[in-house]
């Protein structure tokens, strides 16, 4: 399976014109996964933990929306193998992996996989980030490759660009979000990991483009999971949405 890491957008991606063909053209040309594995930058937990693996309620993990985007439901069929497997892979000295199994998923996963997946027939399963240290995330995704070969789709949910305070309602975009854009779009053509790696110090403005890393973290993970073919990636979604970069990638 290739290796994606996507800008989720928030709850109102769904009323966007745009963005919810965008994910669902994406994941009809994808071979259907057996199940998926979401790293959402708003799980963030150490030890690194397993949520649900049966369908639990989903955690609405923002305030002041319309009534509406709390009402929205996604019965995906849980993951307990899966789950399994990764306990596997990625406990070892200095690795351990607990559970929550009553940790339904979040807005950074849910939100895309019903664009994508709206049947909800794809078994899910989120694992919390244990950091946000880049090189601790690769090596994390590393672990998580085999996992390809069992025909699951391996998704970081993110966001490219994501300070808040440069949401816009007319569409326009500040300089800081189109200058980290760019650095990123050309720092991943040309396979620069350790540029990459050091993006807060490497990139324009990264501290205003994230003034946390939370968002940009789980591309690591998906750099990690697909490093023997960076080569093949491509930006199969780029632009802006509210003023922030929505640049989602696919690996392989």
């Amino acid at each position: 399976m290739p290796v994606l890491y996507l800008s989720h957008g928030a709850p109102p991606l769904a009323d966007d014109p745009i963005w919810p063909g965008q994910l669902a053209a994406w994941s009809a040309e994808l071979p259907k996964p057996e199940a998926v594995l979401m790293i959402s930058a708003h799980w963030e937990n150490a030890p690194l933990t397993i949520g649900a693996t049966s369908s639990v309620p989903l955690i609405y993990d923002f305030g002041g929306f319309p009534r509406h985007y709390y009402e929205v439901t996604y019965p995906a069929p849980g993951a307990p193998e899966l789950a399994a497997d990764v306990r596997k892979l990625l406990r070892g000295p200095g690795m351990s992996v607990h559970d929550a199994p009553d940790r339904g998923l979040d807005h950074g996963a849910y939100v895309p996989l019903v664009e994508m997946y709206p049947a909800a027939d794809v078994p899910v399963l989120q694992m919390s980030m244990p950091t946000l240290d880049p090189a601790g995330l690769l090596a994390i995704g590393r672990k998580l490759a085999p996992l390809r070969d069992q025909g699951v789709l391996i998704v970081g949910s993110g966001f490219f660009t994501h300070n808040l305070r440069a949401l816009s309602q007319d569409g326009s975009v500040h300089p800081v979000m189109t200058e980290f854009d760019e650095w990123g779009r050309r720092a991943l053509a040309a396979e620069d990991l350790d540029e990459l790696l050091d993006f807060e110090h490497k990139a324009p403005a990264a501290q205003l483009a994230h003034p946390r890393t939370e968002h940009f973290a789980p591309l690591f993970v998906s750099l990690g999971a697909a490093s023997a073919e960076l080569g093949t990636q491509r930006s199969v979604i780029d632009g802006f949405w509210r003023g922030l970069a929505k640049r989602s990638l696919q690996f392989g």
